[in-house]
Order: structure tokens, then sequence, then C-alpha cells
């Protein structure tokens, strides 16, 4: 009886603390909510947090902030340009990297675990002492200010961290699956495409999450990568000349930055059922 006692006050104090964080954790996103649907005045004149003093007085929201901020210059055509970048950089980097993955974790070839080594290695190197390098290639290139570039930047920066996890989680799949399959002839083509990936979805789910919230946010890359152009700026540089051009009416930025975070959260919530599976299955087996 102590021990279920003991239990039950173990799990229960885990749910409360659990539930405090995460409360703790959307208190921005609440407070950025709630400041997005209130007028200029109220915001300057007060803060977010009294609303919920007089909750159902419906006069004190409105619509505004988001109507000037989608009907500001250039909004609509900076979504399409995250959507562009974004979609197909983390397409480019979950093909790759499962190919890759599963070369380095079921198929044997001389110099793979070196390669290894080195892929895991380049996890350690920041990205801003690649910067000028990869800008003056691309410059010769013509590849600065298009989208072909700015895919294969993100392309390559995600691809060491999703090689180490799909490989990882490649590895830790039964072993008798892949002998049994190769018994009955099947090829490393065949594994791949009716075993590895079929079985590996909370992997590849995960490390869709990852790299679709990273290239989405992303602000530095693109920066550098697209030099501002308004025809191919994504919506991070949009929302950031946003800042510097509307000065003191933040409250503008308030709404700007809850549309830039709808599609990343629909995103989330649409595969967080496989996010933490992958994960822990992914650091199961290196």
């Amino acid at each position: 009886m102590n021990k279920r006692a003991t239990k039950i006050c173990s799990r229960t104090i885990l749910h409360v603390v659990i539930i405090f964080a995460g409360s703790i954790w959307l208190v921005p996103s609440l407070g950025l909510l709630v400041s997005s649907v209130r007028t200029r005045n109220d915001v300057l004149s007060s803060g977010w947090w009294t609303v919920f003093s007089h909750l159902l007085d419906f006069s004190q929201y409105s619509t505004e902030n988001y109507s000037q901020v989608i009907s500001a210059s250039g909004m609509g055509r900076a979504f399409l340009n995250s959507l562009i970048i974004t979609i197909p950089s983390t397409v480019i980097t979950i093909m790759v990297a499962a190919f890759a993955a599963y070369a380095f974790a079921r198929m044997e070839f001389s110099g793979r675990q070196i390669l290894f080594a080195i892929v895991v290695g380049l996890l350690i190197v920041p990205i801003q002492m690649t910067l000028i390098p990869i800008l003056r290639i691309y410059n010769k290139l013509g590849l600065a200010g298009t989208f072909y570039g700015i895919w294969l930047a993100h392309a390559g920066y995600g691809l060491p961290f999703a090689i180490f996890l799909l490989r990882n989680f490649f590895g830790s799949l039964p072993e008798d699956i892949f002998e049994s399959a190769f018994l009955d002839g099947a090829s490393h083509h065949t594994a791949f495409f009716r075993l590895a990936l079929p079985l590996s979805v909370p992997a590849l789910a995960s490390l869709t999450i990852f790299q679709f919230l990273w290239c989405w946010n992303d602000l530095l890359v693109a920066l550098i990568y697209l030099g501002g152009t308004e025809k191919v700026a994504p919506l991070t540089l949009r929302l950031s000349s946003l800042v510097n051009s509307l000065g003191q009416n933040w409250h503008l930025l308030t709404a700007a930055a809850f549309i830039s975070m709808v599609l990343p959260l629909l995103v989330f919530f649409s595969l967080q059922r496989y996010f933490v599976r992958g994960i822990l299955s992914g650091s199961i087996k290196g």
C-alpha cells in the first residue's frame, strides 16, 4: 500500500511540475496572441494581462492589426517565398539523409566509419564560419539571391544532424527483418524502400519537424544568401524590415509574428505523435 501511495504521489508531483513548466512556457505565446488582437492605444497604455479583468468585453478586441499586416506591401509574396524555400529544403534534406543514413547503417564499404565520423564532426562546425566562403562560391556560380542557392544551403546545414538521427534509427531496427529479406533475394534497394522507410516513419516525422521549423524561422542564412531582395525574401526577412520601417508601432509586429507561427504550429501538431517516439528510438543505438 505504501509503495502504491508513493507511486501515486510521485506521479502527481511529476504532472504538477510538467503542467507548471508548460504553463510558464506558454505565457509568452499567450501574451503575443492577446496583444495581436488589441488596439494600438490599449497596447501602449496597459499590459496584455489586463484583458482578463474584463475578459468578456469584446469591444477591447480588434482584428485591425492583422488587416494592416496582411495588406502590407510584400507580405503575401514573402509568405509564398517562405513556402517555396522551406518545402524543397526539407524534402531535399530528408531524401539525401535517408539514402546516406541507410548506407552508413546497413551497407558495408571501405571508409564507412571514417566518413560517418566526419559527418558527425560537422555538427560542431559553426554556421557563421561557412557564410563568407560559401557566399563567394555562390557569387561566382550565380547562385546568390536564388532559390536554388538557399535550398542547397539549408540542405547542407541540415544534413549532418539528419544523417546522424536517421543512421541511429536505421541501426536500431531489428536485424532479423533485413536478414530474412536478403535471404529471400531482396536487394538493398528493396530493403530500403520496403523495410527501412516504412519502419522509420517516426524518425522521418521528427526530422521533418526539425528541418521545417529551422528553415521557416531562419533569418541569418536567408539574409546572407538572398541579400534581402524582395522578389525572393522570405517572411522572416520581411518581418525584420517591418520592424525597421514601423519603429514604435510594434503592436503590428505581434500580429505579424503570430501569423508566421501558424504554419509551423500546424506542422508540429500534425506530426507531434511521432515526435517523441522518433527521437527516443534514434538515440538508443549508435
